[in-house]
């Protein structure tokens, strides 16, 4: 296999983690509360989709390991924020795939590797696989 392909390989892997950690309806509400302000604490997530602390937190896990949202501590709680720049690279690596699919962009491996977004390899690893809860 040519580097250009084992690149196009690695980029499709790190995307789909992505896509996968957002493939919960839970997660996508979690986004979509923690990028409505600067930070969000897991309290307030918890009042916000009436789950348990733990599935809260679970969920919020699985949106960390991907990349997408941040946290700090901040005794006695961790804060959340939505990693918008990775956001912004996997809406337009999609948009890529798509435009791709229908003529108007090379998705064959050459052009594959010069559109990949920096922001979608930075923190990923391609081995791990999300499981639903």
């Amino acid at each position: 296999m040519n580097s250009s392909a084992s690149h196009c390989e690695s980029r499709d892997a790190h995307v789909a983690r992505k896509l996968a950690a957002l493939a919960h309806p839970v997660r996508l509400r979690l986004l979509r509360h923690i990028g409505s302000a600067p930070s969000c604490c897991v309290k307030e997530m918890v009042s916000r989709v009436g789950m348990a602390q733990s599935t809260v937190s679970q969920h919020l896990k699985v949106l960390v390991d991907a990349g997408l949202v941040s946290y700090r501590t901040e005794r006695p709680r961790s804060c959340y924020r939505v990693n918008a720049d990775v956001l912004d690279d996997l809406a337009s690596e999609i948009g890529l795939t798509i435009r791709g699919c229908c003529g108007d962009v090379d998705p064959s491996p050459q052009g594959c590797a010069e559109n990949m977004p920096s922001s979608l390899t930075e923190t990923d690893t391609p081995d791990g696989d999300n499981k639903d809860d």
